[in-house]
């Protein structure tokens, strides 16, 4: 049963829309002066730091225990770093609401994700069909002419693809290996053993960094870092709690038209028919999925 939402419900959910379709902006605004490696350093840094000042507020304390902190680890890699470094690279090559269009089809991957690794989430009809048009969704706003030519531009909406199917294995990761963590405590250990892993990275690979010359880049490494990362992991286990997983997948679907919007008015981005019917493809599979239009359409 999907839960009945709730005036504040709908409302946070649609406030952690917002949040999220104008994190794609702020990352790509930043890619203008920050080495893409150095820029997802500075979001798990200071979305680490913030999380751990909120923890101390609210009297909660890390966990000690060695192997759990393996678990974060893991857990860092396939949420943090990976998809990260992935959506960041692929940001610098196609427009920001191609991006999130493509980010959504997180969904998709988890289900097929979930299907391999629980038992109790097995292919029904309805969840191979909603697969099954979000792949459609992908195939259309990539394009098969893309994926043959193999450009640099391919290369980056395939990098985009990969990140999610990072985040996917990332929810299987929490499920089984993290259950019993209260999910902000998990989100800022998480936070931290990224951190471990990207400074020295990006130390390596970009050098000491140097201070952007433009306010508006510090506006939008605070913004994703702070806003979109570490208070969006805040709203996201308050709006799960209210509203319940179904209905927070809506919240992937409102995004796009979000960041959508953002490219267009602020950096003159302009996306192809297909991309908008792959969206809408895609969208409908997310819908399949969700259950409740077919739910309607059968008691129709």
């Amino acid at each position: 049963m999907q839960k009945t939402l709730s005036a504040r419900a709908w409302a946070e959910l649609l406030l952690l829309s917002l949040i999220w379709g104008g994190s794609f902006l702020a990352i790509r605004t930043a890619l203008d002066e920050i080495p893409f490696v150095t820029s997802v350093a500075y979001r798990v840094a200071f979305a680490a730091v913030a999380l751990l000042i909120w923890l101390r507020i609210s009297g909660q304390a890390l966990p000690r225990a060695p192997g759990l902190w393996a678990k974060f680890a893991v857990m860092g890699l396939l949420n943090n770093v990976v998809p990260f470094l992935l959506m960041a690279w692929g940001q610098l090559h196609i427009p920001i609401g191609l991006t999130a269009i493509l980010n959504a089809t997180t969904a998709v991957f988890g289900v097929l994700v979930a299907a391999l690794v629980f038992a109790d989430e097995r292919l029904t009809p309805k969840r191979i069909i909603g697969v099954g048009l979000g792949f459609a969704g992908v195939i259309t706003a990539i394009g098969i002419e893309n994926l043959l030519a193999f450009s640099v531009t391919s290369l980056a909406q395939i990098a985009v693809l990969a990140g999610t199917v990072s985040y996917a294995c990332a929810g299987a990761w929490a499920r089984g290996q993290l259950g019993g963590v209260a999910p902000v405590v998990a989100a800022t250990c998480m936070l931290v053993a990224s951190t471990a892993v990207m400074v020295p990275i990006a130390l390596v690979v970009d050098g000491a960094p140097s201070l952007p010359r433009h306010p508006a880049t510090y506006a939008a490494v605070a913004y994703y870092a702070l806003i979109a990362t570490a208070f969006a992991y805040l709203l996201y286990y308050r709006v799960l709690g209210m509203a319940g997983s179904g209905n927070v997948l809506l919240c992937t679907l409102m995004v796009v038209p979000v960041s959508i919007t953002l490219g267009a008015l602020v950096r003159s981005e302009t996306l192809g028919a297909s991309d908008y019917v792959g969206f809408a493809l895609l969208a409908l599979g997310l819908l399949v999925l969700d259950g409740r239009l077919t739910r309607r359409l059968l008691s129709a």
